[in-house]
């Protein structure tokens, strides 16, 4: 039994005290529209764990790396744009490696199509073998000869 955990939802002065910000700071972000917390039917704000995850992130960006609103704002632009340009090319990825094992399976088919005529035109019209004349042989590692009349071929999967 998988056992669900209820989404808790934080007051604003919670979450001030959280991230030792006055909460005027946070009502800034919510105007600047770098967060966006829900509202009771009273109007009271309520931070969701994504909100605090945002607003943490927020917070790191303007106090610990000194950077500005608009700079925070544009930040979390091009982080949102990085994301979607990730899926999309993910989803590229994905159908591309599909159409290439499609493709290699048509190959794959074709040689086996192909070798298998090969065999029988070789069946068909095998020469006679004379006595002067020896079957084509290779060697081995070991210089063992190889005979080389009937072959085949082998994929890897």
């Amino acid at each position: 039994m998988k056992v669900r955990r209820k989404k808790g939802y934080f007051s604003i002065s919670a979450v001030a005290k959280m991230f030792s910000v006055h909460q005027q700071t946070v009502r800034l972000y919510e105007k600047q529209g770098l967060i966006t917390p829900k509202r009771s039917t009273g109007n009271t704000r309520l931070f969701s764990e994504e909100d605090i995850d945002r607003l943490e992130e927020v917070i790191y960006l303007t106090h610990e790396m000194g950077i500005n609103l608009a700079g925070v704002e544009m930040i979390l632009r091009l982080k949102k744009q990085i994301k979607k340009m990730q899926s999309e090319m993910n989803k590229l990825f994905n159908s591309t490696q599909e159409e290439l094992d499609l493709e290699s399976e048509k190959s794959k088919e074709a040689i086996r199509a192909s070798s298998q005529q090969l065999l029988r035109f070789k069946g068909q019209h095998a020469p006679e073998k004379t006595p002067e004349k020896a079957p084509h042989r290779s060697t081995n590692k070991d210089d063992k000869p190889i005979a080389m009349d009937n072959w085949e071929i082998e994929y890897e999967e």
